[in-house]
């Protein structure tokens, strides 16, 4: 069976061949990102293998499709970029990785947590220009503090196991609360309560309409001056734009990101000789109280295996025509 996949990187196209060695599946790596201009590359092939900032909608499903694609798989556990309902109706079968490592992302976050808590960037530029004064460095210790975690989910679990070596307050909040966690924190009843109290609050929830700007304006309103955000997860759960005048008027007084809202066209690529126009984009650079990362919390060997693995297996039950063991759920 012959795969196009689509925004390949060298490290997971050997992750890929691996997981594939003595079987029948074709690889054919491709650069560029999936979109309306690119689907054509996907012809004559029965799979198409995608990651977070391709683009599967209507349009590009139907030119796949037409080119013969009779399986598309995102190689993440997020699928937002996929029209759902427009893959049914085209009889384009669905797979995604749903816990490639919660692990890798939770152990991420704690990261950015005590990378802008103890200063860690600052401290480490500041040996690199030979300059060891320690004024302005002073940190805060997270047994102190209270933290929010807003989903727990496979990762959001793994980062309330983590924190509860730290001694600090843990609260969470989900709709479907889980037994673990209320050995180790404690559950609010709504987000609102989550924003109140919290001192950190950790993004790990998938992006929705409902949860689409999740932490806009309103929200941070309610907020601790001075409030830690972090997302790991998506980066449509934030306003962008709020948050940066949040960050300016001290209401917000850290925020770490792995993740941006525009992403796309910037991420996962070079850019180091070009002029980023992004003006909001550009202005985060600005503040010494954020830390920005290129949607880099995946990103461990053990993940990479797992990804291509599950991948792998999906593909091909796909080909043997047995029941995707990780297929996305259907839309009614």
């Amino acid at each position: 069976m012959r795969i196009a996949v689509f925004n390949t990187k060298k490290y997971e196209r050997r992750a890929l061949e691996e997981a594939a060695k003595g079987s029948s599946l074709e690889f054919t790596f491709l650069e560029p990102r999936l979109d309306a201009h690119t689907a054509a590359l996907a012809a004559g092939h029965e799979a198409v293998l995608i990651f977070v900032n391709d683009s599967a909608n209507r349009t590009v499903l139907e030119k796949l499709a037409g080119g013969g694609a009779r399986f598309l798989a995102t190689r993440s556990a997020g699928f937002n970029q996929i029209d759902i309902k427009a893959a049914q109706e085209l009889g384009i079968q669905l797979a995604y990785v749903p816990a490639y490592s919660p692990n890798a992302v939770a152990e991420f976050t704690i990261g950015l947590i005590l990378t802008l808590a103890r200063h860690i960037h600052e401290g480490h530029n500041r040996v690199r220009r030979a300059d060891f004064n320690l004024e302005g460095l002073c940190g805060f210790e997270l047994r102190e503090k209270t933290v929010g975690v807003c989903g727990t989910g496979r990762i959001g679990t793994a980062v309330v196991r983590l924190l509860s070596g730290f001694g600090c307050r843990i609260l969470a909040y989900d709709e479907e609360p889980n037994e673990e966690v209320t050995l180790l924190a404690s559950y609010v009843d709504t987000r609102e309560e989550l924003f109140r109290y919290s001192d950190i609050l950790t993004l790990h929830v998938p992006l929705m309409p409902s949860t689409h700007h999740l932490i806009d304006k309103a929200a941070i309103s309610m907020m601790k001056d001075g409030v830690f955000l972090i997302n790991t997860s998506r980066g449509a759960l934030i306003d962008t734009p709020a948050v940066v005048e949040a960050l300016k008027s001290r209401k917000v007084g850290f925020l770490a990101i792995d993740v941006y809202e525009e992403e796309a066209s910037l991420f996962f690529e070079d850019h180091s000789s070009d002029i980023i126009d992004d003006d909001t984009f550009a202005r985060l650079l600005t503040f010494p109280n954020v830390v920005v990362t290129g949607h880099q919390a995946f990103l461990t060997d053990h993940a990479l295996r797992n990804i291509a693995e599950t991948t792998v297996k999906s593909l091909t039950e796909f080909a043997s025509g047995i029941p995707c063991s990780h297929a996305l759920p259907l839309m009614s």
